[in-house]
């Protein structure tokens, strides 16, 4: 029976190379994918865009590529992924170039678009978003960007007519499994049933590590060899649509059942009806067995029609976030932490600063589960964090500038003040009608 191998490159965008280079050296893989893009992340590559037509794809695109390029031409792999997040277009160019400027030809490079809807977006002034439920024309701040989550027929069409490396904006995340999949075993696309299967194998892939180990580890409960090397994962997807997940012999980490079954679980909200713009999956019967040491066989993923809507993500300018941090040690340290926390609360009221939303940690103590505080002794090093939500800049500013003001008016011994102001892009979703949405591929060649 054939069988395809996909190597799982990247988890995120700023995620290892090594691992991956290795799985490409040593893996026999047919493709590798490196999924790159987050919720909020095209919503900033856009904004990089719009402050330069030229950019807005991953920033680790070109050290990727170059490195990874002169391997796929000597081992025929294919390379699928997202990195062209609010600018395919260019990041393929840049591929090119790279490709020129290390002498590879016989390379074909495709850019999916359709993904990106942010000119039309008045049209769905009226459509309710999934998170708030209010009218999307209700939302408060400017909206920057509005992408699609496309499924697989643009990497499958690029595929088919010849592309070596597909970059694509906002796809789902299995779809950068299930595209060569459809292209390499001719599967129909509304087969739901292999693409119930397709779909489990992009999402047990897609997080990189995650399946060999990374998230699973747990010292003491559940221990990971060698974490520090940890490989990545292959896949070996069969024609029936049955997985094997792997990992290269000699790496760190670990491919049970356990780390298979976690991976299964994560950022599945109903493992029975998991809807994508492919397929709506169904995980509950899935069975996972492990077959050898590292090596887990998967089966029983199945399938329904989709829903014929796509999801899409809006990002607009929600607000500004201020932290203001400082450091007090030795005895007392808690006490002066709690009194330097007062002392900011109250300058807030009096100078009359628009915060929004106050949050007051004391980091080793409590930053992370917001409880009492049974003994303010035994504490000699407390970190105070003073992070407040404003939709004024300048009020986060002199927000910061009060932790600032500590250093000499505030309890003695405060030190290693940081602050920052950072505006945040906020996302918003709503479901458009996919016959809106039609994906373009353009192709550049060396």
């Amino acid at each position: 029976m054939k069988k395809i191998r996909i190597g799982g490159g990247a988890g995120y965008s700023g995620d290892r190379i090594e691992p991956a280079i290795e799985i490409m050296k040593k893996g026999d893989l047919d493709y590798i994918i490196f999924e790159c893009l987050a919720e909020r992340t095209i919503a900033l590559a856009q904004q990089q865009k719009l402050a330069d037509p030229d950019k807005g794809f991953n920033e680790l695109l070109e050290y990727r590529m170059e490195k990874v390029l002169p391997i796929c031409t000597e081992k025929k792999i294919k390379v699928i992924t997202n990195m062209g997040a609010a600018n395919p277009v260019s990041a393929a160019r840049l591929v090119k170039d790279i490709a020129i400027r290390l002498g590879i030809t016989n390379l074909k490079i495709a850019a999916v678009l359709g993904d990106d809807i942010f000119s039309d977006i008045d049209d769905y002034n009226d459509f309710n978003t999934l998170e708030y439920g209010n009218k999307l024309s209700e939302i408060k701040g400017e909206i920057i960007s509005a992408n699609v989550y496309l499924g697989a027929e643009g990497i499958q069409q690029a595929l088919q007519n010849g592309a070596d490396i597909v970059i694509t904006g906002r796809v789902t995340d299995p779809s950068l499994v299930i595209g060569p999949l459809l292209y390499e075993f001719e599967w129909e696309i509304d087969d739901y049933d292999i693409l119930g299967k397709a779909t489990l194998a992009g999402h047990l892939l897609e997080c990189g590590a995650q399946v060999t180990g990374g998230y699973f580890a747990d010292p003491g409960y559940k221990d990971v060899p060698d974490l520090w090397n940890v490989g990545f994962p292959i896949g070996e997807v069969y024609e029936n649509g049955d997985i094997i997940i792997t990992k290269l012999a000699g790496t760190g980490g670990k491919v049970t059942t356990g780390t298979v079954k976690e991976q299964i679980l994560y950022e599945i909200h109903d493992p029975s009806n998991y809807m994508t713009p492919d397929v709506n999956a169904d995980f509950s019967q899935v069975s996972v067995k492990e077959i050898e040491p590292d090596k887990v066989l998967i089966t029983g993923a199945t399938g329904r029609e989709k829903s014929g809507y796509y999801k899409t993500s809006i990002g607009y300018k929600d607000c500004y976030i201020v932290e203001g941090e400082i450091s007090y040690g030795g005895s007392g340290a808690l006490e002066k932490a709690i009194l330097a926390g007062e002392i900011v609360e109250k300058r807030i009221q009096y100078t009359g600063l628009s915060i929004q939303e106050l949050k007051v940690d004391y980091i080793g103590v409590n930053s992370l589960f917001k409880i009492h505080i049974p003994d303010l002794h035994g504490y000699n090093d407390v970190r105070l964090r003073v992070a407040g939500r404003t939709t004024l800049k300048e009020d986060g500013i002199q927000m910061g500038n009060e932790v600032e003001a500590l250093y000499t008016n505030g309890p003695a011994g405060g030190g290693g003040v940081r602050i920052n102001v950072n505006e945040i892009v906020s996302i918003a979703s709503i479901l458009i009608p996919a016959e809106n949405i039609k994906t373009k591929i353009n192709y550049e060649e060396v």
